[in-house]
């Protein structure tokens, strides 16, 4: 997957090839690990993909939009979990797409429906291939191809009066601002994966950015979808609001490509930020943090940082030695200053013991900058045989003390030598969205069975005390137990019927919300 001039997406692993951590780098890591961890084994190598033959070929209609070779296929297979990772590492290709299609329009996108339909294969849309809970890996027994929109990436319209544009789902983060950038606005949404994520991957898994309060989830900026289904196409009206029934944008936001391909969508866009203003806060302990960040927002202010680290997270993120816990503040807006909303926030910090950092120390950008690097640290880990996993979940502030607790035990105490991280990310005046992230021994060719260990034993205590089984990475198909078990029956039924009416010959992402 060829990003950009003399740039090349990474097959088995995150990001760009060229960023990966070189031996050197690897070889400082692993050093560090063995401080907290057995290492098993040396350092591993990045195989050339080996996809197996396909068992079906494009038509002469959609050949010109399709590849077959193996490195696309293999890039095309899974997303970007540390499961999904691991197993490129060791070389198992077992069941990559058949084919890639890369429609250019709603016209190839009906087609490549419709041939899939008669040959019984599955479609699952790819997005930017970033899903980390098996998105986009289909693991039935049918011929699949993997459905590419990277060639829909345009900013077709700008509204300058309402602040809205309408925008085709391939586009990525970067392209999307790039476009947005000469009418001096923003859409302000930045996942981890901003880099290779697309808008319609962003829609399709109800996407959260990492603005802490406020329009945290790309829900808040949808006017209207336009989505491709096997039974037609459908578009919402575009409005502010509407109180006229359920809402369609409902239907699809959050589908995860089960219930039809989202092509385009009108989204809010806003002025880029020209005031901001931040502060880093130093915590004794880290409750004391997660009140007083409970505190800033429960006031009533909203800032676009508050994000609570916890001693362990601090340390290994940030670099901080002396055991405390941080709160990273920020505010901006593109009209006003905004320094009195930080001083605010930082008088109801120091009523909980905090104190602002020096302005000669740095631990925001610190964080930031390893922040970005996590996910190429983190195949530099599995290429070290260490097991990192990241478990994300919501719930209300009176459940956030057992949840926390329950959950650091399940992993600790999962019989896996294993250190737990813990960071608040999105904040909300009724509640926190922790995120989770553990380190443990790994065994050489085990690191799957480990990895499920650990993810049953953390979403097990996620769901028994109260949280959702995510905020923001969506179901896929590694959350499905937990899903199954967190909506409601009636809802379940629902659900099923939509699926049955748009995709009657069930070849859209079969697997995943539904059986």
């Amino acid at each position: 997957m060829v990003g950009g001039v003399g740039r090349e997406r990474s097959w088995w692993g995150w990001g760009w090839a060229d960023e990966a951590l070189g031996e050197a780098e690897c070889a400082a890591l692993a050093k560090q690990v063995r401080g907290f961890l057995v290492l098993d084994g040396d350092l591993s190598r990045p195989p050339e993909p080996a996809a197996p033959s396909p068992h079906l070929r494009p038509p002469a209609a959609l050949q010109e939009i399709c590849r077959v070779d193996s490195r696309t296929r293999a890039a095309h297979a899974r997303g970007k979990a540390y499961r999904d990772v691991v197993r490129n590492l060791a070389g198992d290709l077992t069941n990559p797409p058949d084919l890639v299609a890369f429609p250019r329009s709603e016209v190839d996108i009906t087609a490549v429906f419709d041939w899939a339909a008669s040959v019984g294969a599955a479609v699952v849309p790819y997005g930017g291939g970033t899903s980390v809970v098996g998105g986009v890996e289909y693991r039935g027994d049918a011929p699949w191809l993997s459905l590419d929109l990277s060639m829909m990436d345009t900013v077709e319209q700008v509204d300058e009066t309402s602040l809205a544009a309408r925008i085709q789902a391939g586009i990525t983060g970067p392209a999307l601002e790039d476009q947005l950038r000469p009418y001096g606005l923003t859409l302000r949404h930045y996942p981890q994966s901003f880099e290779f994520s697309t808008l319609g991957g962003w829609l399709a898994t109800r996407a959260g950015g990492h603005f802490a309060t406020g329009y945290t989830h790309i829900d808040d900026a949808v006017e209207a979808l336009r989505v491709v289904t096997p039974v037609g196409i459908g578009e919402s009206l575009r409005v502010p609001a509407s109180g006229a029934g359920p809402s369609p944008d409902r239907l699809w936001l959050g589908s995860e490509g089960t219930l039809g391909v989202i092509v385009a969508a009108w989204v809010r866009v806003m002025r880029r930020p020209a005031f901001r203003a931040r502060c880093t806060v130093t915590f004794g302990g880290y409750a004391d943090g997660v009140a007083a960040a409970r505190d800033v927002v429960q006031a009533g202010l909203r800032p676009s940082n508050c994000r609570v680290l916890d001693p362990v997270e601090a340390m290994l993120g940030a670099g901080v030695v002396d055991g405390s816990a941080r709160l990273l503040l920020g505010f901006e807006s593109a009209d006003h200053p905004v320094d009195a909303e930080l001083a605010r926030a930082v008088e109801l910090c120091r009523a909980h013991g905090g104190t602002p950092e020096e302005s000669t120390s740095d631990t925001a950008g610190e964080w930031k900058g390893a922040f970005l690097r996590a996910p190429y640290r983190r195949d530099a880990l599995a290429r070290l045989g260490v097991v990192v996993e990241t478990f994300e979940t919501a719930c209300t502030w009176d459940r956030y003390d057992a949840l926390h607790a329950a959950v650091i035990d399940a992993v600790t105490g999962s019989g896996v030598p294993a250190i737990a991280t813990c960071r608040i990310t999105h904040i909300y005046p009724d509640g926190p969205a922790p995120y989770f992230t553990v380190y443990a021994a790994g065994r050489r060719g085990a690191e799957v069975e480990i990895w499920d260990q650990l993810k049953v034993a953390a979403s097990e205590a996620i769901a028994t005390h109260g949280g959702t089984i995510t905020h923001h990475h969506a179901v896929g198909r590694d959350h499905r137990r937990w899903y199954d078990r967190q909506r409601p029956e009636p809802f379940t039924l629902a659900l099923r019927a939509a699926k049955q009416a748009l995709d009657p010959h069930a070849i859209l992402n079969p697997g995943v919300l539904v059986g």
